[in-house]
């Protein structure tokens, strides 16, 4: 009686070669990519990618720079593992925007990381905030008012 086909040796060699050329191919995409740099709070690592250039420009003039980077404000900060939970899910719709290169010439923040800049706003800013909007659930957004304060990239 024959073997089922996923389970002779040919098919489990050639399953275990496709396994490392994917493995390999994903260390050489994230090293040839710096992804590691992404692991630090290093503000160059956002300007890896040539998309994020004027975004780091404007920050790097900014007041902002000063005293914070990307991911002061766009990670969040109640945790590590929300921090790199957020870095992740970036991340990987980056990776997927740049690759099928569906990112707009103009970049729009998504409601989702909207949410955690708001929310370092008020963290970084709660001693003003408090004093003007006590209740933070019914403030407008921040950036509505101040927008380009991180980085103002529109003249």
């Amino acid at each position: 009686m024959a073997k089922p086909f996923f389970r002779r040796p040919t098919f489990l060699f050639v399953l275990a070669g496709l396994l490392c050329i994917v493995v390999g191919m994903g260390l050489f995409t994230f090293v040839y990519a710096k992804g590691y740099s992404y692991l630090s709070d290093d503000p160059a690592a956002c300007n890896n990618c040539h998309v994020m250039r004027d975004q780091y420009d404007a920050w790097r003039h900014s007041v902002h720079s000063r005293v914070a980077g990307c991911n002061d404000c766009h990670t969040p900060h109640d945790s590590v593992v929300s921090k790199y939970l957020v870095k992740a899910i970036n991340g990987w719709n980056h990776s997927v925007a740049f690759t099928f290169q569906t990112y707009g010439e103009v970049l729009h923040i998504r409601d989702f990381n909207a949410d955690v800049v708001q929310g370092n706003c008020l963290y970084c800013h709660e001693n003003v905030v408090s004093a003007i909007a006590p209740h933070h659930d019914d403030a407008p957004d921040c950036v509505s008012c101040h927008a380009g304060i991180g980085h103002r990239t529109r003249k």
